[in-house]
C-alpha cells in the first residue's frame, strides 16, 4: 500500500524504490505552478480588482481546471502565468521561475491556446503557419516536420495541410490552433476555452487528444479553463472555482460534488416564463435558468425535496406549463451553483 503522500488526485506519481536503509524513498513531487497572495488591479476611470489574494499550487503532471463565470478572473490569471501580464501584488512561479524576474525562462517551456482567437496568417497554409510557430521556439527542422505531420494526422487535417488558413472552416482553424500549442512540445500548456463555439465532433476530438497528451508523459502539466462543466468533469484531476477574483474552492470533481451535501438537484423544463420569482422561494439554495426559443430549462439545488411543489405551483400560476421534471445525482454544475450561488453563465 502506497503512503497517502504519494497519491495525488487519483493519480499515482512516479516512485523510485530504493532499499537504502530499508526504506522506500519516493521522488519529490515537483510543483509546476505556485501562486502566493497574488492580486491584479486594472486602472482606469475606476480601478478594477480582477484577482484578489490568490493562493494556488498545481503539481507537475496534473490536468488542472479553472471554472468561473465571465469576468471572474480566469483569463487574467492565465495571462499572468504565461507572462503576458504582471501581477500587481504577490508572487507567481511557473516551472520554478518567477513570472516577474525570469519570464524568458518560462516562455521557452510553455505554450498557450485560447479558444475563438484568430491565430496565424490567412495567406499562409496550415502547414506553413505551424512551421513558422515551431521555428519561433527553435524546434529542430527534422523534429518539427515529423511532429507537425503527426499532429495533422491525429486531428484529421492532412487533407487541409496545404490549404490557406483563410479558406478553412472555424473548426479546422481551431484544430490548427490546438496543434500550434502542442507542436512545440511544451512542459506546461495553458488552454483558455479551447473548445469554445466548436461543434460536438471537433470538441470530442480535442478532448480525446488532451487526455492522451497528459497521460503519455508524467511530467506534462495542463491548466484548462472552460465553460463546459462536462468537459471539466471528464478531464480534470482537480478544479479550482474562481468567482469575483477569488478562489472559493479547490478539489477533485468528485470532492466538489460531495459539497452539495444533502441538497437535492432537479432539472425542470417548462414553457417560457419569468424565472426571477423562483429565487425568492424558501428552500431554493441556487438555480440557473437557460431559456430557449420555446422552453425554459431550470437547474436548481433545493434544501428539501418538498420545495419542488412550491416551485411547480409558481410556474403554473405564471401561466406556464411544466413539461418535464427530473431529479439528478449532484453534478459539477450543481457544486458550482452551491458554492457560487449562481450558474456559470
Amino acid at each position: 500500500m502506497l503512503p497517502d503522500t504519494l497519491l495525488r488526485t487519483g493519480r499515482i506519481w512516479n516512485v523510485e524504490q530504493s532499499f537504502l536503509l530499508g526504506h522506500l524513498i519516493p521522488f519529490r513531487v515537483t510543483t509546476a505552478i505556485e501562486i502566493r497572495s497574488l492580486s491584479r488591479v486594472f486602472s482606469g476611470r475606476k480601478e478594477t480588482l480582477a484577482l484578489d489574494d490568490i493562493n494556488l499550487t498545481v503539481e507537475e503532471g496534473e490536468l488542472f481546471g479553472l471554472l468561473g463565470p465571465n469576468g471572474a478572473g480566469k483569463t487574467t490569471l492565465i495571462k499572468i502565468l504565461s507572462t503576458l501580464l504582471l501581477p500587481s501584488n504577490g508572487t507567481a512561479h511557473v516551472l520554478g521561475h518567477d513570472v516577474y524576474s525570469d519570464a524568458n525562462s518560462i516562455r521557452k517551456r510553455i505554450n498557450m491556446v485560447s479558444g475563438g482567437e484568430i491565430s496565424g496568417y490567412g495567406l499562409l497554409t496550415i502547414r506553413e503557419n505551424l512551421w513558422m510557430f515551431t521555428q519561433f521556439y527553435g524546434v529542430p527542422r527534422v523534429v518539427a516536420k515529423k511532429r507537425i505531420d503527426n499532429l495533422l494526422d491525429i486531428f484529421g487535417l492532412q487533407d487541409k495541410a496545404d490549404a490557406k488558413l483563410r479558406t478553412v472552416s472555424t473548426g479546422q482553424r481551431q484544430k490548427m490552433n490546438i496543434i500550434r500549442g502542442f507542436a512545440t512540445d511544451p512542459e506546461l500548456i495553458f488552454l483558455d476555452e479551447p473548445t469554445l463555439g466548436l461543434d460536438v465532433s471537433t470538441s470530442i476530438d480535442i478532448r480525446n487528444y488532451l487526455r492522451e497528451w497528459i497521460s503519455e508523459c508524467s511530467s506534462r502539466t495542463m491548466m484548462l479553463t472552460t465553460h463546459y462543466m462536462k468537459e471539466a468533469e471528464e478531464l480534470c484531476d482537480r478544479v479550482a472555482i474562481i468567482d469575483r477574483g477569488r478562489i472559493v474552492a479547490i478539489d477533485t470533481p468528485a470532492g466538489l460534488k460531495r459539497r452539495v451535501g444533502r441538497g437535492s438537484s432537479f432539472l425542470i423544463e417548462a414553457t417560457p416564463f419569468n424565472p426571477e420569482s423562483i429565487q425568492s422561494i424558501p428552500g431554493v439554495r441556487a438555480f440557473v435558468a437557460r431559456p430557449s426559443e420555446d422552453h425554459m430549462h431550470l437547474r436548481m439545488i433545493l434544501d428539501d425535496e418538498s420545495v419542488i411543489a412550491d416551485i411547480i405551483s409558481e410556474i403554473v400560476s405564471s401561466g406556464a406549463q411544466v413539461t418535464s421534471l427530473n431529479k439528478n445525482e449532484p453534478t459539477l454544475e450543481d457544486a458550482f451553483m452551491h458554492l457560487v450561488g449562481r450558474g456559470l453563465v
